[in-house]
């Protein structure tokens, strides 16, 4: 005999399909995790697979940052420099764990910087910043600069990248290449949308 009457087995197809996982199935109804994988094998309904079901985890927890409320005129103008400067220098492919933004310049970085605080309250512990420099450059002093520059303390540079020294006599950028980094793909969704909706108002209509 099953845990869940009988009468309550389309009540958790209905749930598992909705996209809960069994474990929070199990805790609605009350029962065990077996008792709901009984019931989902008698009513026939396919058990997702492990994509599927690390997909709809990551959907469901709570995102790092939230978006402020912007009522001033200033804020949605700032909205549309920081969605076009990602457009021209973020790393936007799928595989992207959130967002990546790359530049030497000191301004535009401060800008992009600025763009992501006023949109949104960010958790700072996945705000960091990375530096790609040549093997002969002071990285140290590289660092002083940025973190003056953006005001942002030193523990939140990290993951450097030093590149061998060109053999061609390539000209090396003072401060290196600047990465602004953020770990929260759902973030990097919600800049790739507001790009989307640049896009769609001036260019695809």
């Amino acid at each position: 005999m099953s845990a869940i009457p009988q009468n309550e087995w389309k009540k958790v197809g209905e749930l598992y399909s909705s996209g809960l996982p069994m474990r929070a199935v199990a805790n609605q109804m009350s029962v065990s995790i077996d008792a709901v994988t009984y019931v989902l094998r008698r009513i026939k309904v396919p058990r997702r697979d492990f994509k599927a079901a690390s997909r709809l985890a990551y959907e469901a927890k709570t995102p790092t940052f939230s978006i402020r409320a912007g009522n001033a005129r200033r804020v949605s103008e700032l909205d549309a420099v920081g969605a076009m400067l990602y457009w021209a220098e973020g790393y936007k492919r799928e595989t992207a764990s959130g967002i990546d933004f790359a530049n030497s310049d000191a301004d535009m970085s401060k800008l992009f910087l600025k763009f992501l605080q006023k949109r949104y309250r960010l958790d700072e512990n996945r705000l960091h910043f990375s530096i790609y420099y040549y093997a002969d450059q002071d990285l140290e002093s590289i660092l002083a600069f940025w973190s003056q520059k953006l005001e942002k303390p030193l523990g939140q540079f990290k993951n450097h990248y030093r590149k061998p020294n060109p053999r061609d006599g390539t000209r090396k950028l003072p401060y290196g290449v600047l990465h602004i980094r953020y770990n929260d793909k759902k973030l990097l969704r919600d800049v790739l949308s507001l790009i989307e909706s640049y896009k769609r108002k001036y260019v695809l209509r």
